[in-house]
């Protein structure tokens, strides 16, 4: 039996893959931003052991459910699957002068991997946008630029690959992947999305814990359990330092090697 955590799992891809692994007899820990949707996440999935509460729009955020986690630990995976979409209408910036696209979609995953300690297993949620993506990082909180959500989306979407690349590298003793799950019916992905659900969440609920050797690889980026094209910037040690350079310089935590 397997303990496994899962960001932003109070709806969705993540309630959905938190299902399957309680489903398959894993102790599975999920996440809201507050306490009403952690109460209806709860009643979602009542073979839940806990929900940690949090908005990680925000460095304290991010911060306090690093500390529940670890109360709750250890974990022997982490799915990083919280995430807004590219449907913004404008820039919305956080407590923290952040983007708020960048600030849930990036900055919390980078900040949660740096202060949760190393479990077996690490998921990183993207999208098959991320090859739109600029990896850059030129005005990548859209204060001089006129707001694109879906640039901005699809920007934060690569930095999620190039994160999970860079842990990868880091952390060779830990199976670190990615995740595009398509294009699914989600409040995110808004109801014409033509993929399916439950096939969006298996890839995620599978690297998490299954023993199949396609699982056990690691440093990949995945649609439907098998590798997808990645852009290939995030696949340059360059651009993984130049992004954990910039978060570290956001968050003041470097992610330990």
């Amino acid at each position: 039996m397997a303990r496994v955590f899962i960001t932003g799992s109070s709806e969705g891809l993540g309630l959905i893959a938190g299902r399957m692994l309680a489903e398959q007899g894993q102790e599975v820990v999920l996440h809201a931003r507050n306490a009403e949707r952690a109460q209806a996440a709860r009643a979602a999935l009542p073979a839940s052991q806990a929900v940690a509460i949090g908005d990680v729009s925000t460095l304290a955020g991010m911060r306090a459910v690093a500390e529940q986690v670890n109360a709750l630990g250890p974990f022997d995976a982490v799915i990083h699957n919280v995430g807004i979409g590219d449907r913004e209408r404008r820039r919305i910036e956080t407590a923290d002068g952040l983007s708020q696209v960048f600030a849930i979609n990036v900055v919390a995953p980078y900040l949660l991997t740096a202060l949760i300690p190393r479990p077996k297993r690490l998921v990183y949620l993207s999208s098959g946008m991320h090859t739109g993506g600029d990896a850059s990082l030129d005005d990548a909180q859209w204060k001089a630029r006129s707001w694109n959500g879906t640039q901005a989306y699809s920007d934060s979407k690569l930095h999620d690959v190039t994160l999970a690349m860079a842990v990868a590298r880091l952390w060779p003793d830990v199976l670190v992947n990615a995740v595009d799950p398509g294009w699914v019916p989600t409040r995110m992905g808004g109801p014409s999305a033509p993929d399916d659900l439950a096939k969006g969440a298996l890839t995620q609920a599978w690297l998490a814990v299954s023993d199949d050797a396609e699982a056990r690889r690691t440093g990949r980026y995945l649609h439907y359990q098998k590798t997808a094209a990645v852009h290939p910037a995030a696949l340059r040690r360059e651009t993984q330092d130049r992004l954990l350079d910039y978060l570290r310089g956001i968050t003041g935590v470097t992610i330990p090697e």
